[in-house]
């Protein structure tokens, strides 16, 4: 790979780590709002069921945050370390 690629993979990995990050962070908010949105859309529930759809959004925000950032982070890792080493 040359230079430009790699730098190139490091942008791109680095706005994915943040787009991960940010869903990490604010996962409460997102879930909250999904949750709501969920159950104005049944009319009403117990609210036993709408704890557990609140965390489960939750949850799913954390988990696809975590993946992402992780992905990129190795991605930016790798990468860096590609463009330390190539003379192009």
């Amino acid at each position: 790979m040359t230079r430009k690629d790699l730098k190139g993979l490091v942008a791109l990995a680095s706005i994915l780590a943040v787009i991960g990050f940010i869903l990490m962070f604010f996962s409460v908010n997102f879930g909250t709002s999904l949750a709501e949105n969920w159950l104005f859309s049944r009319g009403g529930a117990d609210t036993s069921i709408y704890l557990i759809a609140v965390e489960g959004y939750i949850n799913s925000f954390v988990v696809a945050g975590s993946i992402l950032f992780g992905i990129a982070l190795a991605v930016v890792t790798f990468s860096y370390y590609k463009l330390l080493e190539t003379r192009e």
